[in-house]
């Protein structure tokens, strides 16, 4: 049986680990923390629960796209799902007035069409530039894994917003229709068309939040890779993939156990990975280019535990604008911070006789949520040397005053939230560099852009052959995007391989 030694065990590492324990592959995960999951983890505080990623997924709906592959995955004994308001699953609050996208083509346009009455032929012609995109990718249809030469070439090199003014004569819908860019960190003029594409397809299929957190999906894969005679290992650290003059043959962790493979996958970031790798192999010119790629902006969390029976649950998204329009946000000063946020309720659960029970159909209140705003690692990069819990007493300040002024835009915009909250607890990106490894803090990884073309993509491969790469920088972040990558990558050792 050939061994598989896979680093990381966030979404992409166990994923994997799955795919290839169920086509035979001996399977041994490696995390170096204390939990699994990587961007799937949820923690807890006064009993109450909170996500620190993977907020929400989209095509999960019978028959759609994710639920076919979390099918694949053994996923949906395990893993319960909300489905989001179907008539808005995001909000857009921009300019003092709040627009809504409803799941549905028809549905998505009439909502839009009630604000922008005059646009409506426009909008036709931009969800058909949408859907042409999402669905010209066999990838992204889990049709193909073999290459992605099928993206929609026109729109991989167009920017979203050259895109979209060309479609919407309406400034101001052009703005709507990016709303959620904090979903993807879109750059004006940088960001493909494409992956506001593919995020748009996916979520308006359907929107669902994971009933007591995403960390049941990373519990449920590692229950699978168990199954399938794998074994996901914690506390375990790696600090070298050991190679000879030709390839890989194992692993070495930080407790000295050497873990021997005949293929090596890495979840973690490629420069993470390069650092591990001391091999002839992989070029000089290689490791320049990873190492110089631009970093998607980070973010700073306030995760909100409210009053008992004080505040309704809300059933979508929020994304709040303190300026004219979604674009620019993660350019500001002490001022005009934040600009925007993303706001957003946890999907609590409780037992009634045994049963699972969904927040919002029998109980009309919130627990927890979160208010996510971007930040710069050039705000926080004086406490890079630190770690969690020592960072001093003036990092907690720091937190403390943005904490406080971003509960005061949302109170600003959904007037009585401030008062409704309990407790509250923060995160920079900081906290998501040391948890996850991601370079910088980023959000999602390194950025996409449509002025360094092929320069500006990781490659699931490495010049070492039996060294491969998954995780949100190989294709995309997200649920759907990480899977499709982790596709691409087994795609090496199973060939055709389609859920």
């Amino acid at each position: 049986m050939m061994k598989v030694c896979v680093i990381g065990s966030g979404l992409g590492g166990l994923t994997c680990g799955v795919i290839l324990a169920k086509n035979g592959y001996e399977v041994t995960v490696l995390e170096q923390g204390v939990q699994v999951g990587g961007c799937l983890q949820c923690f807890t505080r006064r009993g109450a629960r909170f996500e620190t990623g993977m907020h929400f997924i989209g095509s999960a709906a019978e028959g759609q796209t994710m639920h076919r592959i979390m099918s694949y995955l053994e996923m949906t004994d395990d893993v319960r799902l909300s489905q989001l308001d179907t008539t808005g699953y995001e909000v857009i609050g921009l300019g003092g007035q709040q627009y809504r996208f409803a799941n549905g083509r028809e549905a998505f346009i009439e909502q839009l069409v009630s604000c922008f009455p005059h646009q409506r032929d426009n909008l036709e012609r931009y969800f058909d530039a949408v859907e042409d995109v999402a669905h010209a990718s066999s990838l992204a249809s889990m049709r193909n894994v073999s290459s992605t030469a099928a993206l929609h070439a026109e729109h991989q090199l167009r920017s979203i917003n050259s895109v979209i003014d060309e479609l919407i004569t309406d400034p101001q819908l052009a703005k709507v229709l990016v709303g959620n860019l904090p979903l993807y960190a879109a750059e004006r003029d940088k960001t493909p068309f494409a992956t506001h594409a593919f995020v748009m397809d996916f979520y308006n299929q359907s929107a669902f939040r994971i009933v007591g957190g995403s960390d049941a999906i990373a519990h449920s894969l590692v229950r699978t890779i168990e199954r399938y005679g794998g074994q996901v290992l914690t506390r375990q650290r790696a600090v070298k993939i050991v190679c000879d003059d030709t390839h890989a043959t194992g692993v070495e962790t930080a407790t000295g156990d050497y873990y021997s493979a005949d293929y090596v996958i890495s979840d973690a970031h490629p420069m993470r990975t390069l650092e591990l790798t001391d091999s002839h192999l992989i070029r000089p010119a290689f490791r320049q280019r990873v190492n110089a790629m631009k970093q998607t902006v980070g973010v700073f969390a306030v995760y909100l535990q409210f009053r008992e029976n004080t505040l309704p649950y809300m059933n979508h998204n929020y994304y709040g604008y303190n300026t004219d329009t979604p674009w620019g946000c993660e350019f500001y000063d002490e001022q005009s911070w934040p600009k925007g946020f993303l706001y957003m309720h946890f999907c609590d659960r409780y037992t009634d006789n045994g049963q699972w029970s969904m927040v919002h159909g029998q109980c009309p209140f919130a627990r927890t949520g979160v208010i996510l705003s971007y930040m710069q690692w050039s705000d926080v990069e004086r406490w890079a040397g630190t770690t969690v819990g020592h960072r001093g007493q003036d990092y907690e300040d720091f937190k403390q005053r943005k904490a406080e002024k971003l509960i005061a835009s949302l109170d600003k915009h959904i007037p009585g939230t401030a008062q409704a909250i309990e407790h509250y607890y923060t995160s920079t990106p900081l906290t998501y560099r040391d948890y996850t490894g991601t370079e910088g803090g980023s959000m999602y990884g390194i950025a996409k852009d449509i002025g360094l073309g092929p320069a500006g993509r990781v490659p699931h491969r490495t010049k070492i052959p039996n060294l491969l790469q998954t995780g949100q920088n190989i294709n995309s972040h997200g649920m759907q995007g990480v899977i499709v990558g982790t596709m691409v990558t087994c795609s090496e050792l199973i060939p055709g391989i389609l859920f």
